[in-house]
């Protein structure tokens, strides 16, 4: 498991390109047969991905990392699988999680193993995982029985469709909070005007994005801005300081996702686009 330390905003307003990218930018989320993480320290969140080609990948834990005997002792999980169909055993429970459903599992379940029904086109299976103080039940859910919101418009190239998947009125978890959101073709922009929300971290996995496209993705404080380039299927870690937004080359989806102090998805400090340096 790859470690990643918090970072105080006036260090990073120091940070040239290489160093931006070392602390927030996670470039290989999947890769056959093998399970990724990273660990970063802003609330503790752990970024991922499990890819299952040849052989099932099982979740393991790191003892130095998680001082736990096993992975979800103290912990929960989410995750949403954006490759071919797959399954997800708890436990021995068998949950089948196609392209864009998510299985939300909660602290104390054991044994995780991820599956492909088909070689030739693998899941993927995007991983969050957050501390929780309690345990809720391991729920499968999908973006129909999603609560899902149209936001912004054409004339602003922000046209999306936002889904919200483990929150505080869909499934229920401790304190991560996770979701979706689409851009309609013809729209760049995510999440502008921007805004923070200092209780809690977050993170973006950007994926649905052509091989020659690329997203620019906002982060810094309001008055000392920075970016991050990104690719299809890369992630970056959002600081609860910062900003984060983006503008692709193309429409794309991203995935959201949050842990901090509490599980309200309206918790947010607005920006103005006139504060915006």
């Amino acid at each position: 498991m790859e470690r990643r330390y918090a970072s105080h905003p006036n260090e990073v307003k120091k940070f040239d390109t290489e160093r931006l990218r070392e602390e927030f930018h996670i470039p290989t989320i999947f890769a056959p047969d093998e399970l990724k993480l990273v660990l970063t320290h802003e609330d503790r969140m752990i970024v991922g991905g499990a890819q299952p080609v040849t052989k099932e990948v099982i979740l393991t834990t790191d003892m130095k990392e998680l001082g736990v005997t096993y992975f979800l002792e103290r912990r929960e999980m989410g995750i949403i699988n954006i490759g071919g169909k797959g399954t997800v055993v708890v436990d021995g429970t068998e949950y089948e999680i196609d392209t864009k459903e998510c299985l939300y599992v909660g602290q104390g379940s054991k044994d995780v193993i991820f599956k492909s029904v088909d070689a030739a086109k693998p899941a993927k299976f995007y991983l969050n995982s957050a501390p929780a103080h309690q345990s809720f039940p391991t729920t499968k859910t999908t973006l129909a029985e999603s609560e899902s919101g149209e936001l912004g418009d054409i004339k602003n190239s922000n046209e999306r469709t936002i889904h919200r998947l483990i929150h505080a009125n869909g499934v229920q978890s401790a304190q991560l909070v996770m979701g979706m959101t689409q851009l309609k073709p013809g729209n760049m922009w995510n999440t502008m005007p921007a805004h923070t929300h200092p209780r809690r971290m977050e993170a973006y996995m950007y994926f649905d994005l052509p091989d020659d496209s690329v997203v620019i993705h906002l982060m810094g404080e309001p008055s000392e801005t920075r970016h991050i380039v990104m690719r299809n299927e890369q992630a970056v870690i959002s600081p609860s300081w910062s900003i984060h937004s983006g503008v692709g080359t193309s429409n794309y989806t991203f995935i959201w996702s949050m842990a901090g102090d509490n599980k309200r998805y309206d918790d947010m400090d607005p920006v103005s686009i006139k504060e915006l340096q």
